[in-house]
């Protein structure tokens, strides 16, 4: 088990973390350190227990939004991934008629060429 010093709100902490984690930990106390130093320029009247508050919550609202957004993209990959196999199945029944038109013209083109093979009869006129 490692552990990490970090500062935020001006107090110094240390919390432990599974090994390699570290500067994960760093980067995530400093963004809530970034946070409340944003919120105590824009609120300067305001205590500082309030001001760890605001800034809690404003990060639940990010992770909120965030994984909003992240169901959404994966109502809309279900959705995406419904298209594409109707538009695969689709895609095949046009190939396999397609195919059939191009074997039933294939065939005509054949008995075509083999009527024009055959030796001209004196009866094939009427006039």
């Amino acid at each position: 088990m490692a552990a990490v010093i970090v500062t935020i709100a001006g107090r110094t902490y240390r919390l432990s973390c599974d090994d390699g984690q570290e500067p994960r930990l760093e980067q995530l106390a400093r963004y809530v350190e970034n946070k409340i130093l944003s919120m105590r320029d824009s609120f300067k009247e305001i205590g500082e227990p309030r001001i760890v508050v605001m800034a809690a919550l404003a990060i639940a609202d990010e992770a909120e939004d965030s994984r909003n957004k992240v169901e959404t993209t994966g109502q809309e990959v279900i959705a995406l991934r419904a298209e594409l196999e109707a538009a695969k199945k689709a895609l095949a029944a046009m190939e396999a008629k397609v195919t059939r038109a191009v074997e039933d013209t294939a065939e005509r083109l054949e008995a075509l060429a083999s009527d024009m093979h055959k030796p001209v009869q004196k009866d094939d006129f009427p006039f």
